[in-house]
C-alpha cells in the first residue's frame, strides 16, 4: 500500500456524539450563523432567477414552518413520512424538516411499480406523505389501498383530498427546532429495490462521510458545487449527493427533467458544477454522444467524478481521464452499508499541502475507505487467500475494535432476515454484501458481479461485468448486458445482449465482428457464444442493468425449447 494510503487508513477514528440529528448537522448549524446562512445552499437549474437560489436560511424557514406543521398535525418521533418528490429545494426542506421533528424520513419515487409502491407504503405504515405535482397523482390513486396514509401535503398540486404545501406553510411561525435524537436512533426507512425496507439510524450519515470525502477528492473547498441526475428520493442520491454536500454547508444543484448527455453537461459548465455523482450507465451514454466534451463545453470545472452500482470499466475510466481530465472514482457500498470502498485522487495532508491519495487502477473497486474494515470472505466467514474470489463483506467493528457508524439498524420488521445478512454473532460479525470479488495483494477489490450474476459455463467462472465492459469498447455498442443462457451440454452458454450505437446494424456480421473482438481481448471460453441485439436493456429507476431480468428471460425461452 502506498504511505498515504496507510496512514490515512490506520490512523482513522471515529468520533460518534451521543446526540445526534441530520437536521441539525445539515442546516441548523448553518443557518444559525448570520455569515453561513446567507451561503447558496441550493440551485435550483432552470428556474427564474429570483426562484433559482435558495440561501441556507430559506431553506431553514421553510423546512422550520413544515416542521411546525407536521408537528400540529401530530407527527411523533419515530412516526414514517413519506416524500415523493423531484429534485427541488422544497423536497431539501421537507427531508430536514421531518428529521428535525425526529420522525423517520421515507423517500420514495411513485416511479415504482404500482404493486411495489402499494406493498411499500403499507410496510411502512406512514401516515403523512409530502409530495409535489409530478408524484402527486400516482400516490393519490393509491391512498385507498394504504388505510394508515391518512394525509398528503401537495406542492403544486391540490384537490379535495390534498393538504396545499402553500396554506399548511402559510399558518406556521418560521423557525427551525431541531429534537435531539440518539445518534443510533431510526432516521431512514429506505426501499431501495422492492418492498422491503432498510432501517439507517441518524448516524449512518456520518459513516458515510470519510467514503464522501474521499471519492469527491477531499471534499470540499471553497465554492464547490455539486450535482448527480440521481433523484434525491433514490438511497444514494440521498446519501451520496443531498445529506452530504450539505453537511459540508456546500451547494447542491436541482434539476427537474430527463437526463440526456447534452443536459448533464450544459448544466455542469452553467453551475459551475466540480462535483458529481454519475453511475456507469450515465458515463457510457455521455462518452457515446460526447466524446470530446472539453470542445463542445470550454467552461467545465469538473475536479471530481465518483460511479456506483455497476464496473466502471476500463473503456469509460480511459475515457474519464483522456476527455475530462480526471481519474474517476469508483465506489462500491450497499444500501446497508453506504460507502465502504472506493478511491481517491487526492487529499488534504496534515501540513495543509494536497497530496496523490491512493491511485485508482481501471477496473478496480479501490480500497476500503478509513474507518471500514473490508474482506473477501468465503462461505463459512473465513477471510480468502488474495487472488481468491469471494463475498465482499464488512465487518462490525473497525480496524481498532470500535463500532462502525455506517452500518444500517435492520430490515424493517423482518429480524430472520438481518440475522441471515450478518456472520458472526451480532456485536463482532461480517456483514455479507452479496457481491463477489477478488482482493489483491495491496487490497484493491476487483468487481466481479452479483453473487447471483456470476454464472458458470463449460465449467467456467464468468464475471459478466468483465465481457460487458470488454464489449462496450467496440465503437458499434452503446451498452451490453452478458447473462447465461441454458445449454444441455455445458450447462450455460455465455450470451450478451446489446445495445447499438447510433450508425450500426445489428446483423450477422457484426455479430462475428463482436465475437471476434471479445476471442482477441478475453480468454477463449468468454467471449459470448450467442449476441442478442436489444433497443434498451431493462433497467432500475437508477440506471443499474437488471440482468436477472434477462437472465429469467433466457430460463424462460429454454422452458419453452424444451416443451
Amino acid at each position: 500500500m502506498t504511505d498515504q494510503y496507510s496512514a490515512l487508513y490506520d490512523t482513522y477514528q471515529w468520533l460518534i456524539p451521543t446526540q445526534f440529528n441530520i437536521a441539525q448537522a445539515c442546516l441548523q448549524r448553518w443557518a444559525s450563523t448570520p455569515l453561513d446562512s446567507r451561503r447558496t445552499a441550493v440551485l435550483q437549474h432552470g428556474a427564474p432567477a429570483p426562484h433559482a437560489r435558495w440561501t441556507y436560511a430559506r431553506l431553514a424557514e421553510t423546512a422550520g414552518k413544515l416542521a411546525n406543521g407536521l408537528l400540529k398535525m401530530g407527527a411523533q418521533p419515530g412516526d414514517r413520512i413519506v416524500l415523493s418528490m423531484e429534485q427541488r429545494p422544497e423536497a431539501a426542506a421537507a427531508c430536514l424538516a421531518v428529521l428535525a421533528v425526529g420522525a423517520v424520513l421515507v423517500p420514495l419515487s411513485t416511479r415504482k411499480p404500482q404493486r411495489d409502491l402499494v406493498a411499500c407504503l403499507r410496510d411502512a405504515a406512514a401516515r403523512i406523505a409530502i409530495v409535489d405535482a409530478s408524484h402527486a397523482p400516482a400516490l393519490r390513486k393509491i391512498q385507498s389501498q394504504c388505510p394508515q396514509l391518512g394525509q398528503i401535503v401537495g406542492l403544486a398540486y391540490e384537490d379535495e383530498a390534498t393538504l396545499p404545501w402553500r396554506s399548511l406553510l402559510a399558518r406556521q411561525e418560521a423557525g427551525l427546532q431541531v429534537r435531539p435524537m440518539p445518534a443510533s436512533s431510526p432516521a431512514l426507512l429506505l426501499y431501495d429495490s422492492g418492498p422491503r425496507g432498510l432501517l439507517l439510524p441518524h448516524s449512518a450519515l456520518i459513516g458515510a462521510l470519510p467514503g464522501f470525502v474521499a471519492t469527491q477528492n477531499w471534499f470540499p473547498r471553497p465554492g464547490d458545487v455539486f450535482w448527480t441526475p440521481l433523484p434525491w428520493t433514490d438511497p444514494r442520491g440521498l446519501l451520496a449527493g443531498l445529506l452530504p454536500t450539505l453537511y459540508f454547508g456546500q451547494r447542491i444543484v436541482a434539476f427537474q427533467g430527463r437526463f440526456t448527455p447534452e443536459r448533464a453537461f450544459e448544466l455542469m459548465q452553467r453551475h459551475g458544477v466540480t462535483h458529481s455523482f454519475l453511475f456507469p450507465t450515465a458515463l457510457k451514454v455521455m462518452m457515446k454522444a460526447v466524446p470530446r466534451p472539453r470542445d463542445r463545453y470550454p467552461r467545465l470545472q469538473l475536479r471530481a467524478v465518483m460511479s456506483a452500482g455497476e464496473a466502471v470499466g476500463d473503456a469509460v475510466f480511459h475515457w474519464c481521464r483522456d476527455a475530462l481530465g480526471l481519474t474517476v472514482n469508483e465506489m462500491f457500498g450497499q444500501t446497508e452499508i453506504n460507502y465502504v470502498v472506493g478511491n481517491c485522487g487526492a487529499y488534504l495532508g496534515a501540513d495543509g499541502r494536497w497530496q496523490a491519495g491512493w491511485p485508482a487502477r481501471p477496473g478496480s473497486m479501490g480500497r476500503a475507505y478509513p474507518g471500514h474494515r473490508v474482506a473477501v470472505i468465503d462461505e463459512q466467514g473465513r477471510e480468502c487467500p488474495r487472488g481468491t474470489p469471494g463475498d465482499v463483506a464488512v465487518h462490525s467493528r473497525d480496524v481498532h475494535g470500535q463500532p462502525d457508524p455506517v452500518f444500517f439498524l435492520g430490515y424493517w420488521r423482518n429480524e430472520a432476515a438481518t440475522r441471515a445478512k450478518f456472520t458472526g454473532d451480532t456485536a463482532d460479525s461480517w456483514c455479507r454484501t452479496g457481491d463477489t470479488a477478488v482482493m489483491d495483494d495491496d487490497g484493491y477489490l476487483w468487481y466481479q458481479g452479483r453473487s447471483d450474476d456470476v454464472f458458470k459455463a463449460a465449467g467456467y467462472r464468468i464475471g459478466p461485468s468483465e465481457v460487458e465492459n470488454c464489449l462496450v469498447k467496440h465503437p458499434a455498442v452503446a451498452n451490453a448486458a452478458v447473462v447465461p443462457k441454458p445449454d444441455d451440454q455445458r450447462g450455460a452458454l455465455v450470451k450478451a445482449y446489446v445495445v447499438l450505437a447510433p450508425g450500426f446494424k445489428g446483423d450477422q456480421a457484426l455479430v462475428s465482428t463482436l465475437q471476434q473482438h471479445v476471442r482477441g481481448r478475453l480468454a477463449p471460453y468468454e467471449y459470448p457464444k450467442e449476441i442478442e441485439f436489444i433497443a434498451a436493456l431493462p433497467m432500475t429507476t437508477t440506471g443499474k442493468v437488471q440482468r436477472r431480468v434477462l437472465r429469467l428471460q433466457e430460463e424462460e425461452r429454454a422452458r419453452q425449447r424444451e416443451g
